[in-house]
């Protein structure tokens, strides 16, 4: 059972026990194996719970199981949960609750170098929509502390809290805390550490790990013998994280030297560290690329989980994913691993399962990431592969993606449907409203198909659950993107069809109508440069597939601009057949409505400069590499008003 510290710490929180029982929190926490068995409610009720109890001081459960056990199965249910999206608070102790000077937010976190690719991915997309060059980007590492979070002002010192509201705790800097490296008030945010030497020697005896003794430092009116004298002896510190040590230098050199960089920073401090950290440095970026509720896009948290085992593989199952993927999930004998018992893992795709040998009887190494189902590390002894030949949702036979099997069903297979639902209206670009939260609460109400939305009054979106503002918005957003003019290969590319993304289909209709594709042959198809004879067929299933619904969508009526076809045109036509790149700050228009106008001209855009490139359009504010690049490639760079006037020359002469 809790004792009197941890109950008095979930009373401070506001949190009572309302889906589960003092008893059943505690066999939850004796046995993290038992997460699956939890009701939406009682694992949400458990991670507030938990959180509370740690940043209190006194946890129930390690802060491995929290984040791959716990929090990992709640974003495998419900990846957009409120819980996962908001700031884990900090316990309430006594002090004035006040506004924080600045938002004080979570830091994402990744458990994988391939997590962090796609971060680096994400940061570089970024610096290419404001023209700068990613290669010349600073990205610094530090130290991740595990310590009690808190921001200095130079006059307050507060607790992290909500991220928004935080406690006064000034207090400890009157009890003679100093600031680490004897540094000077007011650096901003920080963290409240023991050394973990000193703790080991002269602190463990009486307090159960570092975490409580931050958190008596706090929260006791006066402080005990042994924390006044490791204040004193200046082994607890506040440390801003403006002083931590790091490297700093570019993704290429990160990338290139990843596990010695992260190897040295993790152990450059005599602190508890559980991880690093890596942002960029340049502020402009950083405001650009901003914040969700709960991180900075701009920064993330590298952890590792560094427990394995090895285990037998006692059969191979497929899953067909929402994107249509099928992934190998393998069933193991069971094994305890980082304080949970595990019975399943997952290969990364097919491809390994034939090249490995991963079947029944397989012996892996299994290693903890950050999923509530492990990946396997190495196969160690192999077995005859089991591969599927049809989808487990639909029965649909599958088709191989380069390393991967997917079901190209994706509007009749049950575990595509929502994905298919959501992913036309992202691909229309023509509204607001319809993301995952919103078809989520669709299909679980019934609907099935994209002409079933169309057809819902705010009414029934009412009935449905959402709010009657929300409801007539969801109508009007219908309504725009019906009227709303929208390109006929980007309404195809809405469909979903498999090889069929925007680039295929506007390479298609440059050639046939839209009306026309239903009665292409697989050579036709073929035909079209870039089109290969293993996809023509899977084409041509997709196209049959989604004439029911294409009829039906086009019967609502829709505001569909033809594809240019006479893309050659005359040679007096200075933009016909060239090829343009789009960068820097535009003011004559978006990139799409000046892509657009480009194309309606007879021109191809692209989305980077390679040698085949003609014109690299160069608005505002684009780095002089970049544009030295492209002159390089014999790319030829124009101004934007140098473009504006090849369109009016090509006014003229048609």
């Amino acid at each position: 059972m809790l004792n009197s510290s941890q109950k008095q710490l979930i009373a401070q929180a506001g949190l009572n026990f309302s889906h589960l029982t003092e008893s059943g929190f505690c066999a939850i926490c004796r046995q993290p194996d038992s997460v699956e068995s939890l009701s939406d409610a009682e694992l949400v009720e458990f991670l507030q719970l938990a959180n509370a109890l740690y940043r209190g001081g006194e946890p129930a459960v390690s802060d491995a199981d929290y984040d791959f056990v716990f929090l990992a199965q709640l974003q495998s249910r419900h990846p957009e949960h409120p819980l996962l999206e908001s700031v884990e608070p900090e316990p309430v102790f006594a002090g004035k609750t006040v506004d924080l000077p600045v938002t004080m937010l979570s830091t994402d976190k990744a458990y994988s170098l391939e997590e962090v690719e796609r971060w680096a991915a994400r940061i570089e997309k970024a610096a290419q929509e404001r023209a700068m060059d990613f290669a010349e980007l600073i990205i610094k590492v530090t130290p991740k502390l595990d310590g009690y979070a808190a921001y200095d002002d130079g006059h307050t010192l507060y607790t992290r809290g909500d991220g928004r509201k935080g406690t006064d705790i000034t207090r400890v800097f009157e009890r003679g805390l100093q600031v680490a490296n004897r540094g000077e008030r007011g650096l901003g945010q920080g963290e409240i550490v023991v050394s973990r030497t000193y703790f080991d020697a002269k602190l463990s005896a009486f307090f159960d790990n570092p975490r409580n003794f931050q958190a008596s430092v706090i929260k006791e009116k006066e402080l005990d013998e042994h924390a006044e004298q490791a204040i004193k002896d200046g082994a607890a510190v506040f440390y801003p994280f403006a002083l931590l040590p790091g490297w700093q230098g570019s993704w290429l050199e990160l990338r290139a030297n990843f596990n010695d960089i992260v190897k040295s920073i993790w152990h450059t401090l005599d602190y508890d560290v559980d991880g690093v950290i890596l942002e960029i440095v340049d502020e402009a970026l950083k405001q650009y690329m901003g914040a969700t509720r709960h991180h900075h896009r701009w920064q993330l948290a590298y952890k590792e989980n560094l427990a394995s085992a090895e285990v037998r593989v006692v059969d191979v199952i497929p899953q067909t994913s929402r994107s249509g993927r099928v992934t190998p999930v393998a069933e193991l004998e069971p094994v305890r691993l980082s304080g949970a018992l595990l019975s399943r893992a997952t290969a990364h795709h097919y491809k390994m399962v034939l090249e490995k040998g991963i079947g029944p009887g397989t012996l892996i190494r299994l290693a903890r990431s950050g999923e509530v189902i492990p990946k396997i590390e190495q196969v160690l002894i192999a077995a005859e592969p089991k591969v599927p030949e049809h989808c487990p949702s639909c029965r649909h036979e599958l088709i191989w993606d380069n390393d991967y099997l997917v079901c190209p069903n994706n509007l009749a297979c049950p575990a595509q449907i929502a994905n298919s639902m959501e992913h036309f209206f992202r691909v229309l670009k023509n509204n607001d409203g319809f993301g995952a939260a919103t078809i989520k609460k669709l299909y679980e109400a019934g609907i099935r198909r994209v002409d079933e939305i169309y057809a819902l009054t705010a009414a029934q979106f009412e009935a449905m659950g959402f709010g009657p503002k929300q409801s007539i918005n969801l109508v009007e957003q219908l309504q725009r993107s019906r009227l709303e003019a929208v390109e006929d290969w980007r309404f195809l590319a809405a469909f979903g069809v498999f090889r069929m993304g925007l680039g295929n289909c506007e390479r298609l209709l440059a050639h046939y109508r839209l009306s026309d594709i239903f009665g292409l042959s697989e050579n036709d198809i073929v035909g079209v440069e870039g089109f290969a004879e293993k996809t023509a067929a899977v084409i041509t299933e997709g196209f049959a597939a989604i004439k029911p619904l294409f009829d039906a969508l086009l019967m609502i009526g829709f505001n569909l601009q033809a594809t240019q076809r006479d893309a050659s045109g005359p040679s007096g036509r200075p933009l016909a057949g060239k090829t343009l790149v789009f960068t820097g700050t535009l003011h004559s228009g978006s990139r799409d409505e000046l892509s657009k106008q480009a194309k309606a001209k007879g021109a191809k855009v692209g989305s980077s400069v390679s040698a085949k490139t003609d014109y690299l359009v160069a608005g505002e504010n684009v780095g002089a590499t970049k544009l030295n690049s492209a002159r390089d490639k014999g790319v030829q760079v124009i101004s934007e008003q140098e473009f504006l006037e090849l369109l009016a020359s090509e006014g003229e002469q048609a």
